[in-house]
């Protein structure tokens, strides 16, 4: 059984960019943007309660406060300001995952801070310090290998390791920086083709050919991609028809 999630509520004000209604229809775990790269109370309260309508599990996407660049720029934050950042945007996600009538059910950082918590002991340390600062022992979605994990596993929380289905890989089992050509996949058999790969065989084939091994219990397929819904419903499917149970990691 694999878990199949989207990073969803991407959008401030009259700014929208992922279609939720749809991907809530395919997707077992929604990443909901906490209101620092996007996201703004109305469009989290609005994902909270379709996620809830339809049984999707409500997980908080945090990141560096950064609107402008959509949490995909550098950024170096003091590891108390970070900490105390990541519990706020865990906290004002749960208001509006509770009033839906659900909770929020794991966290998984965005963008830079993704990437920055996979070799930054001090950064994924912060991560997990927020984690903890917001209460209850929620589970960490991050890279297999990453410090983040290690960080999370090291507190007690469960640490989720997940891959992209529509992201290029180096051979070092690391994601391929989105500034460099190729690093996101959009063609859409491509997208099925990898994301069969991963959850069947555990695998992924890195940018110089070779097969790396990467052991996910979720798997993510962006958001904001074109045509994302369709490629998502097209992975689901492809694993659904090959044997693979899509649903919520334990």
């Amino acid at each position: 059984m694999i878990d199949l999630n989207a990073d969803l509520g991407e959008g401030f004000g009259r700014w929208t960019l992922t279609d939720d209604d749809a991907l809530l229809s395919v997707v077992t775990s929604a990443n909901v943007a906490c209101g620092f790269h996007a996201g703004d109370p109305s469009v989290m309260r609005r994902v909270c309660d379709l996620a809830a309508a339809r049984g999707v599990r409500i997980g908080a996407q945090v990141s560096y406060r950064d609107l402008a660049g959509f949490g995909r720029r550098a950024m170096d934050v003091p590891a108390d300001e970070l900490t105390a950042e990541i519990a706020y945007q865990i906290g004002a996600l749960r208001v509006f995952a509770q009033a839906a009538g659900a909770e929020v059910t794991y966290v998984k950082p965005h963008g830079a801070l993704y990437n920055r918590t996979v070799h930054d002991a001090e950064q994924a340390a912060a991560v997990v310090a927020g984690v903890t600062l917001a209460g209850g022992a929620l589970p960490v979605l991050g890279l297999p290998g990453s410090r983040l994990l290690t960080a999370a596993e090291g507190a007690g929380l469960t640490a989720v390791p997940e891959a992209f289905a529509d992201r290029a890989y180096t051979p070092a089992g690391t994601l391929v920086p989105r500034r460099e050509p190729g690093a996101v996949v959009t063609d859409e058999d491509a997208v099925v083709r990898r994301a069969l790969a991963l959850a069947v065989d555990g695998a992924v084939e890195a940018v110089d050919g070779t097969a790396v091994p990467v052991a996910a219990r979720s798997l993510c397929v962006h958001g904001d991609t074109p045509g994302a819904a369709r490629i998502a419903a097209r992975v689901r499917e492809a694993l659904v028809s090959a044997g693979v149970e899509v649903g919520a990691f334990a």
